[in-house]
């Protein structure tokens, strides 16, 4: 489940959750270890950024010419635009410059573009880097920022929490490559399951059952029961639990099929007591198929549906399993059919007990 801050995040909107130097290099190198060149002629287009505050711009600059990339573009959004509280101060680019006004700042985007070595020194880095406002506020929904959009072979970025599902559809409207941060129940959006259920998204390289820590602004104020790292390299950080990439661009991990034990030793030697020890899966009440809680408890022989936890997808190869639909929560989420859309059954029942969120699979047949 997502973490209070997380949802406190969504609820006041405040999206000031800034992505750590490391978390964007660990999954990048997923991508580039599967295919050197996937990056390689390609404009990158990072739309919630500045590369004052924000490291995804400073990191594509940073490895330019390495990747190979043709041109980067980020663009930001003007912070009296914004209808949460912001920590907007004048950034070094700004105070630096002659194009800096004092009455835009407030007011207009920027933009910022890498595409040269305009600095005349040998290397294509953040040196080169250029800025300029844009005509509106930056909203990712502006022309100007859907010009840039669609001039793009590739979108990334740690979109604004509270307008994940706005934001996703702006992207897979333009049939874009992408790779973004969400909060893993995003997983049973409408909005976003059809397009994992038929595979054309997934998950990123990253294990997301580990959480993801973000730098968060000096004020920011924890959860009474917060209990992880609080500074990080002199940063201001919090952890958020459930939270993942997902992406369209192909990596390893994406195709590595999970090893499993058959139905009978899952039920003597699983490690998990709710299995082991039973005669038997228990079965949905109100749907054809077993109650499977924990991904590694997969049975490697049971050809029928399971159903298991959303987090699952964090393991899924497609070569090995197929996605047959997914459960409804509190008005969100996809079927595919599981219910008939006047049932008023949302969740799978066991012995009458609602069980949480599920995703349920199949055994690819051969």
């Amino acid at each position: 489940m997502a973490s209070i801050n997380l949802t406190q995040a969504k609820n006041a909107k405040v999206d000031e959750f800034y992505t750590l130097w490391e978390v964007i290099e660990r999954e990048v190198q997923a991508y580039l270890e599967y295919d050197p060149d996937v990056f390689r002629g390609k404009t990158i287009l990072l739309p919630c950024d500045d590369p004052e505050w924000s490291n995804f711009t400073k990191f594509f600059a940073l490895h330019f010419q390495e990747y190979g990339l043709k041109k980067l573009i980020s663009t930001s959004y003007a912070p009296e635009s914004k209808a949460y509280k912001t920590h907007y101060q004048t950034t070094l680019f700004e105070e630096n410059s002659p194009k800096f006004d004092k009455d835009k700042t407030k007011i207009n985007g920027k933009i910022f573009t890498l595409c040269e070595d305009s600095n005349s020194d040998g290397k294509i880095d953040i040196d080169d880097l250029r800025w300029d406002y844009l005509g509106g506020n930056g909203d990712f929904r502006s022309k100007e920022v859907l010009k840039l959009r669609d001039e793009a072979d590739i979108i990334i970025t740690n979109p604004p929490f509270s307008l994940f599902p706005e934001f996703f559809a702006w992207i897979t409207d333009a049939s874009k490559h992408f790779l973004i941060i969400g909060n893993m129940n995003a997983i049973t959006y409408k909005e976003v399951f059809p397009h994992i259920k038929g595979n054309s998204i997934w998950l990123g390289a990253t294990n997301f059952n580990k959480g993801m820590y973000f730098r968060v602004p000096a004020d920011f104020v924890y959860a009474d029961s917060y209990k992880f790292e609080k500074e990080i390299m002199g940063e201001k950080v919090n952890r958020v639990p459930g939270v993942c990439w997902f992406t369209n661009i192909d990596h390893g991990r994406h195709h590595q099929p999970l090893p499993l034990m058959p139905y009978a030793d899952n039920l003597k030697f699983s490690k998990h007591k709710e299995i082991r020890g039973k005669t038997s899966y228990e079965e949905y009440d109100n749907y054809g198929a077993i109650e499977v809680p924990y991904a590694d408890a997969i049975p490697s022989d049971y050809d029928g549906v399971m159903g298991v936890p959303i987090s699952f997808l964090d393991k899924y190869c497609p070569d090995q399993f197929e996605i047959m639909g997914a459960t409804e929560s509190e008005g969100r989420g996809f079927s595919c059919g599981l219910w008939d859309e006047n049932s008023k059954i949302s969740q799978p029942l066991i012995k009458g007990k609602r069980i949480y969120k599920r995703i349920f699979i199949r055994k690819k047949r051969q």
